[in-house]
């Protein structure tokens, strides 16, 4: 890997790690833990178009794994890693099929495979299926802050996309 893409990757992980812990500080939205408005997945759904799919993951697990450190909560690791390779693996897969400016569908969708996984480790680490009654409404906040962080992804994008072409080689 290059100088450049490798210092673009780390400055990147650095930007979705600052995001998330602002966003920790954030009171939450609604009364349902886990629902908050994931806005350092813009950078990682930025990082799978502009660059490749595994870069974004990289983006993602570093992020993860420092915001884990940093929230002084390591066992929210767990949660964030299950959803994270759900939406991560949703991510990449649509980069195929979309194109730039449809970067707000990736996000929605990556925000539902979050959703999902998250949900199904909160099952599997506490046996208790009924959590998954919170799984609609999660679902609907998922759509609408998907939207939301994918469209921000896309004008960031857009906007500097000579510049990303750049970077990337």
């Amino acid at each position: 890997m290059k100088t450049k893409k490798l210092t673009v990757l780390a400055l990147l992980s650095a930007i979705a790690l600052t995001i998330f812990v602002m966003e920790s500080q954030i009171p939450p939205l609604v009364p349902i833990p886990g629902v908050k408005l994931g806005l350092a997945n813009i950078v990682t759904v930025f990082a799978v178009f502009a660059f490749r799919g595994r870069d974004g993951a990289a983006v993602l697990a570093v992020r993860i794994f420092l915001g884990a450190v940093f929230a002084g909560n390591f066992s929210t690791i767990f949660y964030s890693a299950a959803g994270g390779a759900l939406a991560i693996l949703t991510t990449i897969g649509l980069r195929r099929l979309l194109t730039n400016k449809q970067l707000w569908v990736a996000g929605a969708l990556g925000a539902v495979a979050h959703s999902i996984g998250q949900m199904a480790m909160a099952v599997a680490l506490t046996g208790t299926p009924g959590l998954l009654t919170w799984l609609p409404v999660m679902i609907v906040c998922s759509i609408i802050t998907g939207i939301f962080t994918g469209l921000c992804a896309q004008f960031v994008l857009n906007r500097g996309e000579k510049l990303w072409k750049i970077t990337s080689e």
